[in-house]
């Protein structure tokens, strides 16, 4: 993820945390603001050590930037996201990451368009 689509300033995290709302699964919580700005998304990224060592939380990073970067197109502009991850994350595969992201914004209702989850073939 580029710069201005990453929150890393403590302030910015407690400011989701505070003003936001999460929606979750089993296995991400997502906290999302809605911002004044109609800018870019941002998301802002928790792994704790409880999930692995730090092959483990980088892999799982990664994946989520990866949903992210797949989905940019289709989440709604001007909204603050922070995603933790939980245990069972640490198991998944890219695809199903991106599936389990898919289904917790749908809750949050951020996409801004219908997307398919690629874990559904029907």
């Amino acid at each position: 993820m580029k710069k201005p689509f990453r929150i890393k300033k403590n302030d910015d995290f407690q400011t989701v945390f505070s003003k936001g709302k999460s929606f979750a699964n089993r296995q991400f919580i997502v906290y999302l603001y809605k911002k004044e700005q109609n800018v870019p998304f941002r998301i802002g990224l928790s792994v704790s050590k409880k999930l692995g060592n730090a092959v483990v939380r980088n892999r799982i990073k990664r994946y989520i930037r990866q949903s992210f970067t797949e989905l940019k197109t289709d989440i709604k502009p001007g909204y603050d996201f922070i995603v933790i991850a939980r245990k069972p994350a640490a198991d998944m595969s890219c695809a199903e990451v991106k599936g389990s992201l898919i289904h917790v914004l749908k809750l949050a209702r951020a996409l801004q368009r219908e997307q398919s989850n690629p874990l559904n073939k029907n």
